[in-house]
C-alpha cells in the first residue's frame, strides 16, 4: 500500500482494505451500524477525557480514533450505496456555511448570545423543511446521556415559554419533589414510586444547571471525580494510620481530607 497521498485518503483506504470481503479482516467486514454505535459514543467520551485531563497527547490519539468510526459509517453507508466519506464532508460543510451567515456572508450578529438564537433558528428551519417539526422537542437524540438529554429537553420547552421564571424557583422545585420523596419513603418506599420521583428530582436538577448556565454533565462529572479522589485519599489514610473503617471515623477523615484541599 502506498502512503505518498493524503492521510485521509490513506485512512480511506485503510477502512476499504479492512472491509474488503476477500481478503479484509474477519471481525471488521462483519459489524454493522448499530454494532459500531456504541464505539462511536466510547470514543466520543475518551475524547473528552483526554481534554478534560488536558492531555493534548491523548487527545490527538482519540479524536484519530473519533475520525476512524466516521470513516467506519461512512464505509459501511458507501458499501449499501446510502452516501460516501466524501458526502460527510460536503453535507457538514454545506450546513457550516448555511448556519454562519455572520462569518460567510456578511450577516451581523451582535454577540454570542444572538449567535445562540441565530443558530438554534437555523437549526428548527431545517427540521421544518425536512418535515420532522412535529414538535419543538423533536431531533433531541434518544443516545444522549439522560441528564444531558433533560437539559436539552427542558430548553427545547423553554423557549415556547414553558419555563420557570429563575434559578429559585427552581430550587423551590427540587425542595418539593424531595418532600415527595421523602413522602414515598414513610409509605413505604414502593420502589416503582421512588424511581419516579427521583427521576423528578434529577430532572429538575437539570433543568437548575441549565437555569445556571452550568453544563450538567460536565458538573457531574467533575463532582464524581471530587469524590473519587477524595475517597481514594480516605482510604489511603485509613490503612496507613490503621482507622476503624466505620463510618464515624471515615467521616473525620473526609472532613480533613475536604479541609486540606481547600
Amino acid at each position: 500500500m502506498t502512503h505518498a497521498y493524503r492521510p485521509i485518503d490513506r485512512l480511506l483506504s485503510i477502512m476499504a482494505q479492512l472491509r474488503d470481503p476477500a481478503r479484509g479482516c474477519p471481525w471488521d467486514r462483519e459489524q454493522n451500524f448499530a454494532t459500531i454505535a456504541p464505539y462511536t459514543i466510547e470514543e466520543a467520551y475518551e475524547v473528552a477525557d483526554a481534554i478534560e485531563h488536558n492531555d493534548m497527547v491523548a487527545l490527538k490519539d482519540e479524536l484519530g480514533d473519533l475520525l476512524f468510526q466516521v470513516v467506519f459509517h461512512a464505509r459501511m453507508a458507501e458499501e449499501a450505496g446510502l452516501f460516501a466519506f466524501e458526502d460527510v464532508a460536503a453535507a457538514i460543510s454545506d450546513k457550516m456555511l448555511r448556519r454562519h451567515p455572520h462569518v460567510f456572508d456578511d450577516a451581523a450578529i451582535a454577540s454570542v448570545a444572538a449567535q445562540n438564537e441565530a443558530w438554534e433558528a437555523h437549526k428548527a428551519k431545517e427540521r421544518a423543511i425536512s418535515g420532522n417539526a412535529a414538535s419543538v422537542l423533536d431531533g433531541v437524540a434518544l443516545a444522549y446521556p439522560a441528564l444531558l438529554r433533560a437539559a436539552k429537553i427542558s430548553k427545547r420547552a423553554a423557549r415556547i415559554g414553558f419555563d420557570w421564571p429563575d434559578a429559585r424557583a427552581v430550587i423551590a422545585k427540587l425542595a418539593e419533589e424531595i418532600a415527595e420523596i421523602e413522602a414515598e419513603i414513610d409509605e413505604g418506599g414502593d420502589p416503582s414510586r421512588l424511581e419516579d420521583e427521583v427521576g423528578d428530582l434529577l430532572f429538575a436538577t437539570a433543568n437548575l444547571a441549565r437555569k445556571l448556565d452550568v453544563e450538567p454533565e460536565t458538573a457531574l462529572r467533575r463532582a464524581t471525580a471530587k469524590f473519587e479522589r477524595r475517597f481514594r485519599e480516605v482510604e489511603k489514610r485509613a490503612t496507613e494510620d490503621g482507622v476503624n473503617r466505620e463510618l464515624d471515623a471515615l467521616e473525620a477523615l473526609w472532613q480533613q481530607v475536604k479541609r486540606e484541599e481547600k
